[in-house]
This record gives C-alpha cells, sequence and structure tokens, in this order.
C-alpha cells in the first residue's frame, strides 16, 4: 500500500502531536520527525507549524471571490448562499480533521485569534459585495450592507459550530433555512407593498415549498 502524501502526512504528525504535547510545545522539527520526512519538504507545504492547522483559507477566500465575480444583479442573493455553501462544504468534506481543529482553537488563544481574524476577512468580502449590490437603490445603506454581511457569516458559523459538535445531521439543509432567513430579514419591503421573491438552495420538495412561499407573500391559506 502506497504512502499518504507528503502534506497528508505532515498534518496527520502535526494533530497527533498537538494532542499529545500541545500546540507551544511541538515543533516543526517534531513534526518532520514524526512524519518521517525532512523541514525543506514541510516549508513546501505549509509556512509554519499554525498553517498545518489552517492551509486552505487563502485559496477558499478566493474561491469565494470568484464565485461573487461571477454573479449578476439579479443573481447576487444567490451567489451569497452558493458562496457560503461552498465554505461549509468544504469544512465537511474535511471531516474528523475540521473537528480536530475545532478542538485545537478552542483550547490555545492564538489559534483563536486566527480564527477569528479568518472569519473577520470573510465578512469584509461579503460586505464589500453586497455594498456593491446595494449601490443600485435609491439611498444606498453601509450600515445595512455591514449588518447583512454580519448576518451571513453569523449563520454559517452557528451551522458549522453544530456540524463540529455532532448536533447536526443534516448541515447543507440547515445554512440553506439559514441563509433564508437572513435573506427575508434584509430583503423585505419596508412598506410592506409589492411582492419580494429570493432563490436559494433548499433540499426541499417545489411542493412542499408553495405553502411557505404563498404565505411570504402574504397570500391568505388555501
Amino acid at each position: 500500500m502506497s504512502k499518504p502524501p507528503a502534506r497528508e502526512r505532515l498534518a496527520e504528525a502535526a494533530f497527533a502531536l498537538f494532542d499529545e504535547r500541545g500546540y507551544e510545545q511541538t515543533t516543526v522539527d517534531d513534526i518532520t520527525e514524526r512524519a518521517g520526512l525532512g523541514r525543506t519538504t514541510f516549508f513546501r507545504h505549509y509556512r509554519s507549524k499554525e498553517d498545518v492547522i489552517f492551509p486552505d483559507h487563502d485559496r477558499l477566500l478566493e474561491q469565494v471571490a470568484e464565485r461573487l465575480r461571477t454573479s449578476s444583479h439579479a443573481t447576487a442573493l444567490a451567489a451569497v448562499s452558493d458562496a457560503v455553501r461552498l465554505v461549509l462544504l468544504h469544512y465537511i468534506a474535511e471531516g474528523d480533521l475540521a473537528r480536530r481543529r475545532y478542538a485545537l482553537t478552542s483550547r490555545v488563544p492564538a489559534l483563536r485569534d486566527r480564527e477569528i481574524a479568518s472569519v473577520a476577512r470573510y465578512q469584509r468580502l461579503f460586505r464589500e459585495f453586497i455594498a456593491s449590490w446595494m449601490a443600485g437603490a435609491a439611498e444606498p445603506d453601509p450600515l445595512r450592507a455591514e449588518l447583512m454581511a454580519a448576518a451571513v457569516a453569523a449563520a454559517h458559523n452557528h451551522v458549522l459550530r453544530r456540524w463540529l459538535r455532532g448536533e447536526s445531521p443534516e448541515p447543507a439543509r440547515e445554512v440553506d433555512e439559514a441563509l433564508g432567513l437572513v435573506i427575508r430579514l434584509f430583503t423585505a419591503q419596508a412598506d410592506g407593498n409589492g411582492t419580494t421573491i429570493v432563490a436559494f438552495r433548499t433540499g426541499q420538495d417545489i411542493d412542499a415549498l408553495i405553502p411557505a412561499l404563498r404565505q411570504l407573500a402574504g397570500e391568505p391559506p388555501a
């Protein structure tokens, strides 16, 4: 049986040592020795031991930015939902590694600070996109864009943490529902006139959705 790729071996060695010795007490040399690899190989894949824990944020941010860039004004909210789902599914695909990272960042303040900074980068990206989307309104509202971006990030993080704690068997469905709530909150017309329809992904059958859509549109029950 062939060995796992060097990147995976280094990550597995690092997390095992972090669990055994603690994050602060583990060095790059410890990791390479446990993985049976050299320092040159380590730095070919990671800039530091911290990057072993947060290896993909830059790439993931670029994927989110690309999804937002490919949208039009009419599809902007769907693009936000797709981008958030993309991030969530990335963590789900990591499986046990994501849960080990969550446990580690919960114990190490420096890593928690790094995680908070990463969330702020995602939120800033969404805020800039939403502000641009709102720029065509009669009265552009920077505060509304800020609040909506914060709500988008909060919805994602709420569902992600539930999944990491083993409390959410269907995180993709939950994040769709959470984003639907956010979008309804921020796209409802203040004067109550007209009907706003916002499309987002859901695992529900269309026949099950129609009564809820009618209710949102203000129609009486059939």
